[in-house]
């Protein structure tokens, strides 16, 4: 007898959570997965921001992304690759190594090392590329089984932690402004390395108390000034200091980490799987984001290795559609702390998914990463 697809995961689930989940394997595949072909269509598409982002060394208004679907037996998995320039990547960039891929070569979406390691060995970098086929996996996997990502990784949805959002580095009125739009959330991070850093924090203390998160995006190159300026963040309630200094000081940053009262937090820094070991006792913890990672494969792997060395993990986002934010939400009941507010910062959001309420990363019952179309 042959299965109905969509009664699939009802009859055999356990079997295939168990080939999606590293580590675990089934003898076989029914025949009617292996029947199929997957499709992947892509678009491009400019993210409008409600602000103007700036950070130390840039600002922006809009963020090229490229959404892309794969179409398996009448479903559908989204996925979205977003471009801030420091990536390196672009619209163009990203669709010219989509038309390389030939995802239909492959029978089981469920194959993911083998369709992913494929993905990869294309080029060496347009990691945000690539993420955007991995979400889309992602999520068409979970819609196969009728089940979020984070009950086939195992997870429990009540242990998301709070996200913060972001107030980019601007004059005091517009700062306030922004933070006054932010008293909802009970964190915020705080962008800073602008030459005016001291000015940010003491505006932000005018209108709330919260606990502060501080991303320096490199700003500061003397690692002295660095630490004199940690300990008087400290006295601020800051809980961390992300990307203090640039990713080529890596003697300077463990020296800065060494001596630190704060954690750091490796963001630029940190890009891929193999870089996790490297950065232990440079940076006490990194920033995970799936535009950096390749996607959602890669990036659970990194927080298992984290944890394993004893570093501190937060799962961090791009300026995002609600598909990308709402896929990294997925591995955040893993992490020490969140900033997933991409979504949040734009006008113009083609996809509803991930909720903050009350400050809280707060999941759906949305089969794959938890996402539909508005």
């Amino acid at each position: 007898m042959i299965l109905n697809r969509r009664n699939f995961a009802k009859t055999i689930g356990a079997a295939s959570i168990g080939a999606f989940i590293p580590g675990i394997s089934i003898a076989s595949t029914p025949a009617i997965i292996k029947s199929k072909k997957m499709k992947l269509s892509f678009k491009t598409y400019e993210l409008q921001l409600t602000h103007t982002f700036t950070v130390a060394s840039y600002s922006r208004n809009t963020t090229p992304v490229v959404l892309t679907e794969i179409e398996y037996d009448g479903l559908i998995g989204y996925g979205e690759a977003s471009m801030p320039p420091y990536l390196g990547e672009s619209q163009a960039s990203v669709i010219k190594f989509l038309k390389k891929v030939d995802i239909s070569q492959f029978k089981d979406p469920f194959m993911l090392d083998d369709i992913l390691s494929y993905v990869d060995s294309i080029e060496k970098e347009n990691r945000a590329a690539k993420a955007c086929i991995d979400i889309a996996l992602h999520d068409l996997i979970g819609k196969i089984t009728n089940q979020p990502l984070y009950k086939l990784w195992g997870l429990n949805p009540t242990k998301t932690p709070m996200t913060s959002y972001t107030i980019g580095i601007d004059k005091p009125d517009v700062v306030r402004e922004k933070t006054k739009e932010a008293l909802d959330f009970k964190v915020l991070k705080v962008k800073l390395g602008g030459g005016n850093d001291k000015e940010m924090i003491n505006t932000i203390r005018e209108i709330t108390n919260v606990p502060l998160y501080v991303d320096v995006n490199q700003g500061w190159k003397d690692k002295n000034h660095a630490l004199e300026m940690i300990n008087w963040l400290k006295e601020q309630g800051i809980v961390f200091v992300e990307q203090p200094m640039p990713k080529t000081q890596i003697d300077d940053m463990a020296w800065l980490t060494e001596n630190s009262p704060l954690p750091t937090i490796a963001d630029e820094a940190f890009q891929r799987l193999s870089d996790v070991a490297k950065f232990k006792g440079v940076y006490s913890g990194i920033n995970i984001k799936l535009m950096k990672s390749t996607g959602l494969r890669e990036a659970h792997k990194m927080i298992t290795v984290a944890k394993a060395l004893d570093m501190k993990v937060m799962i961090g986002c791009m300026t995002e559609t609600s598909c990308a934010v709402s896929a990294a939400a997925q591995l955040s009941p893993l992490v020490d702390w969140a900033d997933l507010d991409g979504n949040l910062l734009i006008n113009n959001d083609v996809y509803e998914g991930m909720k903050v309420i009350d400050g809280k990363v707060t999941l759906n019952q949305l089969p794959g990463i938890g996402i539909k179309k508005i």
